[in-house]
């Protein structure tokens, strides 16, 4: 074993995608379709285009970081000594951390949970745990979680994901905030005003 931190985040981001799939197969069983699985918006099917290869990437790139002792898939260097070494390793501390608030943040949304936008599907409004003060709190996580690894792994390529990463889940956000804002109406532009999207707001809003 080449890299004990990049070995932990490896088996929290195995663990995150490994609980999306198991999640998506008891949508698909549980509705019978595809709807809430697959993108049905041109839009999110154009990201998922982008999405698939980025997961695998992310998948991937720790796990070869904790394996592998060649650039450019290796931890460089400069990380694998103090304090930098001590500061990957509260990073991965913080990445198992991201894990389990996103478990309680789905365990939340129960049935309502989907990966996609679904415009033929009505859902409840849920603004309560851990959405009290954050609109999208499992996305928030989802970065914190991405920038630990850039933290840990430390590569070029990785970082490129990450930023990727940053892109995808703003374009997401904004998307199924247009959605939901939508379907409704008045009580979720009032959310809105009172949340934060990805973090919760310093002070509330000025009107």
């Amino acid at each position: 074993m080449k890299d004990l931190p990049a070995l932990v985040v490896a088996v929290t981001v195995w663990a995150y995608w490994t609980r999306v799939g198991v999640m998506s197969y008891r949508l698909k069983r549980r509705t019978r379709r595809l709807a809430g699985v697959v993108p049905q918006q041109r839009l999110e099917q154009g990201m998922w285009l982008v999405w698939v290869p980025l997961v695998a990437l992310w998948m991937a790139l720790p796990l070869l970081a904790a394996l592998r002792d060649t650039v450019p898939w290796a931890v460089p260097p400069f990380a694998l000594d103090p304090p930098v070494l001590w500061l990957r390793w509260v990073a991965a501390g913080a990445a198992v951390a991201c894990l389990a608030l996103t478990l309680r943040c789905w365990q939340r949304m129960g049935t309502a949970w989907t990966m996609a936008v679904t415009p033929d599907r009505n859902t409840d409004l849920i603004t309560d745990g851990p959405f009290a003060r954050v609109r999208h709190p499992i996305y928030g996580f989802s970065l914190l979680l991405m920038a630990c690894t850039v933290v840990v792994v430390a590569t070029v390529p990785m970082l490129v994901v990450g930023l990727v990463h940053l892109v995808l889940m703003i374009v997401k956000a904004r998307n199924e905030e247009r959605h939901l804002l939508a379907v409704h109406g008045d009580a979720y532009a009032r959310y809105i005003e009172r949340t934060g999207r990805f973090v919760p707001r310093l002070a509330a809003p000025r009107h």
